[in-house]
């Protein structure tokens, strides 16, 4: 979610139902080496909380003096340690989920910044059900975890190998949330209200995260937890209610100058943009101009013929 879960992203998450979000991650090298470079990826708003701010690092010294660092300057409710990013970047400074594969280095990661925060914030735990189909460790990981420590972990149904392809594995999540007595909070193909009521009733999982579904359409958190409460499940947003959600989330984001002046926010949208797209009629030949937009004039113009 690096690049897409920034404050303006998250305050229109929040608007729309979402009850715990998380920051983009920051490396713990990147803090120790240049924290107020590094800082904006973590900045946040209250009223985006309760609110995790995310690292991942593989030393597990160098980890905790960067949970103290970030927990002493920003003060969130939980410190997320990502051991499930499969990104190659992350994955090559034996980070994110090539801690899947040295199970005793992410316990000592884990209780290194247990240990370092204390009764300071709360440390939560990221990871996958392993490295690839042959090295399924996520039971594992899970009671090493706990032992370590961590209040919570959340577990993308796929090993690092399938990336995003295949189906996430619900039984594997299920089982593992059994086998702990911490909450564990399911990740993987929640696309829909009835997604979300189907793993409520058919796992032990005390919640759900979900990620590239709100990336597209940030709208199926209200629509679940409609759903949840009453049976009922709202209408989609209107193709003209999509469209205003593009422009406003478009003017939030240049406002903000949180990627700076006007050209270079509107390069940081383009995917965005390109997500909310998806399924709107008569958009699919408008693509190439949304991946080259370069200001809210001309998005406007190339969404006008949509409405």
């Amino acid at each position: 979610m690096a690049g897409v879960t920034d404050p303006i992203f998250r305050t229109l998450c929040k608007e729309a139902g979402a009850d715990v979000m998380e920051t983009e991650f920051v490396s713990a090298e990147g803090v120790l080496q240049a924290w107020q470079r590094n800082r904006r990826y973590v900045e946040f708003e209250q009223q985006h909380r309760p609110l995790g701010i995310q690292i991942f690092g593989s030393v597990p010294e160098h980890a905790a003096a960067a949970a103290r660092i970030i927990v002493d300057a920003m003060h969130p409710d939980f410190l997320d340690i990502n051991a499930g990013c499969p990104v190659p970047k992350v994955v090559g400074k034996n980070g994110g989920s090539s801690l899947l594969k040295d199970l005793p280095l992410l316990q000592k990661i884990a209780a290194a910044v247990v240990k370092e925060l204390g009764n300071d914030c709360p440390v939560t735990t990221k990871i996958r059900l392993g490295w690839d189909s042959r090295s399924i460790c996520a039971p594992e990981a899970v009671v090493r975890l706990q032992d370590a420590g961590v209040q919570s972990i959340t577990i993308h149904g796929r090993t690092r190998a399938q990336q995003y392809g295949g189906q996430a594995d619900w039984d594997m999540i299920d089982h593992c949330a059994r086998l702990v007595q911490i909450p564990v909070v399911g990740n993987g193909d929640i696309t829909t209200p009835q997604d979300v009521q189907r793993v409520k009733e058919q796992t032990a999982v005390a919640g759900v995260m979900i990620g590239r579904a709100a990336m597209n359409a940030p709208w199926l958190f209200s629509r679940a937890k409609s759903y949840l409460l009453s049976g009922s499940i709202p209408p989609e947003p209107t193709t003209e209610e999509k469209l205003d959600f593009m422009l406003r989330h478009t003017r939030m984001a240049i406002e903000s100058a949180h990627y700076g002046d006007e050209p270079v926010t509107m390069r940081a949208m383009r995917a965005r943009l390109l997500a909310y797209a998806k399924g709107i009629p008569g958009s699919k030949p408008l693509r190439p101009a949304l991946a080259r937009v370069g200001s809210l004039q001309e998005l406007q113009d190339i969404l006008s013929p949509l409405r």
